[in-house]
């Protein structure tokens, strides 16, 4: 029997997004971003990733295509650009024969409480982890309509529900990206397409633990999470598989917790 500590075995793909073409932004890393991609990959799926950074972009793809045994479309992307996000949707468009899932993933984190917050720094956060998101529907949403499908999964986080302190603009940040996927998703019903959002917990990966001291990562551990541990990205990454699949073809405009916080 597993330790309250133990993650589960990594799963096994079950084609649950099989003839579908998955993008994923910020999928360039060791992170939620990637293991959604190599979870979509794995279930089937034709995934191509996005990143702001270009040599990481082609590390990772390169990685996963190894793996996969077959190519995987990239595209470098900017999500503050609304130039290169539309640059993007456009080539995926073209790259995978259409778009039928988006996963929003790009996203800045940053502890700095509102008085040290400077203005430059409350934009660049908003900028990224709302607009970003923004800009990527908008440009990608069209295209879903007039096929009369599609799924759209925003990464917001829990912070978007639980006061921390410090973290008050990324937590404003992820909260109106939620506010986004519920008016979004009414907007988007008529036409067939879903928008959905995954809120997750605590996952830490290494460019996280770059950010943080182990001493944080650690009492954030044991103040919250009553498993004893924090989830891997790829547990966070099967709830997005879950969302972008047929298994919740009746679910939109709705925020999925993948969370096991004592509060």
């Amino acid at each position: 029997m597993l330790s309250a500590a133990a993650p589960p075995p990594y799963p096994i793909g079950r084609q649950l997004l099989a003839d579908r073409s998955v993008l994923v932004t910020a999928s360039a890393g060791s992170g939620i971003g990637f293991a959604t991609a190599r979870r979509c990959a794995e279930e089937g799926a034709r995934v191509m990733l996005s990143d702001i950074h270009e040599q990481r972009l082609e590390r990772f793809a390169d990685q996963l295509a190894e793996s996969l045994g077959r190519p995987v479309p990239r595209g470098r992307c900017d999500v503050r650009s609304d130039t290169q996000v539309r640059a993007l949707i456009a080539q995926a468009e073209e790259e995978l024969d259409g778009i039928d899932v988006l996963v929003n993933n790009a996203g800045l984190g940053m502890t700095r409480s509102l008085l040290d917050t400077s203005a430059e720094e409350w934009q660049n956060l908003l900028d990224v982890n709302l607009s970003g998101a923004f800009r990527s529907m908008r440009a990608a949403l069209p295209a879903m309509h007039a096929r009369g499908r599609g799924s759209i999964v925003n990464v917001s986080s829990i912070c978007a529900w639980r006061a921390e302190a410090g973290q008050s603009a990324y937590a404003a940040s992820k909260a109106g990206l939620l506010a986004l996927t519920r008016c979004a998703a009414l907007e988007s019903a008529e036409f067939g397409v879903r928008i959905n959002a995954v809120v997750p917990s605590l996952a830490i990966h290494p460019h996280l633990e770059k950010v943080s001291s182990p001493e944080f990562l650690q009492r954030m551990v044991a103040d919250n999470e009553v498993f004893g541990r924090a989830a891997e990205p790829w547990e966070i990454a099967n709830a997005v598989v879950f969302l972008a699949s047929d298994y919740a073809s009746y679910m939109t405009g709705e925020a999925l917790s993948v969370s096991c916080r004592k509060s």
